[in-house]
């Protein structure tokens, strides 16, 4: 018997307290998906839009959120109906080829992305006074003995720990000791029309939902073994995640906003953003940012090249699991790996491109979002898949909103990104 079906029988005259343990029974996939999204990058998006504009920006966090939720409550009813990742349905719905491309296209994202993690880890050991060639080696080796050497329901455990370390990001917020009459007079949009504002707002809610997240959390709801059964508690941690994410990525824009643009000090790196708090805030609040800026760092290495090995090996047929054995699953675990170990050795190199490399895989994450939220809302909406759990027309409305908008969004972001200097 299992866990859901103990708790099923052991809790029959007790809806309330089954339906709570049951909702912590699924809770795993759709928390850790939301929680990684706040990566080093975003984690510097919104410190920036904090220290240049205060608290002006946080009615932004609305549709963020709002958009995510919506994103993630299409995956995990699409791997739970379905029983598949996103991968093999795209495979089946257009074909090996168009699948192949898609393929490509994120694999080489995904490496630049990864590659900015392991940048993020070499910025927090710099804060923390520890040599690069200690941590980058020591962390990759680390995080490769997670995966090869467990299984889902022990690595989830891990994952679901390391989303209790963003909490850092509250204290640090709370810290800062916003002015909160502000932060409730901020959620009504208050827009400025010039260029920089434009393109943080375009930064904030474009880069919402990244294309690896959409595979990464229905591979993980398949592995997880939820059933049509428990589909509800999923749905509502679809929710929950990203609300969770939103309150994290809000403290930590209050946190610069109540201190670093109170003071005007200019800040261009997060070590900047921790050393800047500390005067205003106290030492321990630039301590918990540094450490919310490792963990989300060293979070996101983890979770990228699993969701890069997912997709890559769900497209071309090949075995996938955390739970699987090397021998039961060399291609997954060989790509995990190599992913990680190469970009731990080109995050070493002197003088890397570091931002060519990341404006590469940018582009190429804005060129394909579209492509695969469309894919997306054909697979939702195929009853042949999804039987009477495609998307409700008013629900499609929502669904295909969000796509135009954050497609257009993304490419404002693209264009801005390469022409710096170009007016909107």
């Amino acid at each position: 018997m299992t866990i859901k079906d103990r708790i099923k029988t052991r809790f029959a005259t007790h809806p309330k307290v089954a339906s709570v343990l049951m909702f912590l029974a699924v809770l795993g996939p759709g928390l850790i998906t939301a929680l990684v999204d706040n990566d080093s990058a975003g984690i510097f998006t919104y410190s920036l839009a904090g220290a240049q504009y205060g608290y002006n920006l946080i009615w932004t966090f609305i549709p963020m959120i709002f958009s995510l939720i919506v994103a993630q409550e299409m995956g995990v009813r699409m791997g739970i109906i379905s029983g598949k990742g996103l991968a093999s349905l795209i495979r089946e719905k257009v074909g090996v080829k168009l699948t192949m491309f898609i393929m490509i296209c994120l694999l080489i994202a995904n490496f630049g992305t990864t590659l900015a993690e392991f940048s993020g880890i070499v910025v927090s050991s710099q804060i923390f006074g520890i040599p690069s060639l200690i941590t980058v080696p020591l962390v990759a080796i680390i995080i490769w003995l997670l995966v090869i050497k467990g299984n889902y329901k022990n690595v989830e455990k891990i994952f679901i720990v390391l989303s209790l370390i963003y909490i850092s990001y509250i204290i640090a917020g709370i810290m800062a000791n916003p002015d909160w009459s502000q932060v409730e007079a901020s959620i009504i949009p208050h827009v400025e029309y010039n260029t920089p504002y434009i393109v943080m707002v375009v930064g904030l809610i474009g880069t919402t939902i990244a294309p690896w997240m959409q595979f990464y959390l229905q591979s993980s709801v398949v592995e997880k073994g939820v059933s049509r059964d428990e589909l509800k508690y999923s749905q509502a941690e679809s929710i929950l995640g990203p609300i969770i994410t939103g309150i994290v990525a809000l403290f930590i824009l209050l946190a610069c906003a109540a201190t670093i643009f109170n003071t005007g000090v200019p800040v261009t790196n997060v070590q900047d953003i921790a050393n800047a708090l500390v005067p205003v805030a106290g030492e321990y609040a630039g301590i918990l940012f540094a450490i919310g800026f490792l963990n989300a760092s060293l979070f996101s290495a983890i979770i990228l090249p699993l969701s890069t090995a997912y997709y890559v090996c769900e497209s071309l047929g090949f075995e996938t699991g955390i739970s699987k054995s090397f021998k039961e699953a060399p291609v997954f675990h060989g790509l995990y790996a190599g992913l990680i170990f190469i970009c731990a050795i080109v995050i070493l190199i002197p003088n890397i491109p570091l931002s060519t490399i990341l404006l590469f895989s940018q582009v190429i994450n804005g060129l394909i979002l579209p492509i695969i939220l469309v894919l997306m809302l054909m697979i939702i909406n195929d009853k042949r898949i999804m039987g009477d759990y495609v998307n409700k027309r008013w629900y499609n409305v929502i669904a295909w909103t969000i796509t135009i908008v954050i497609t257009i969004l993304v490419i404002i972001l693209i264009i801005t990104s390469i022409f710096p200097n170009l007016t909107i």
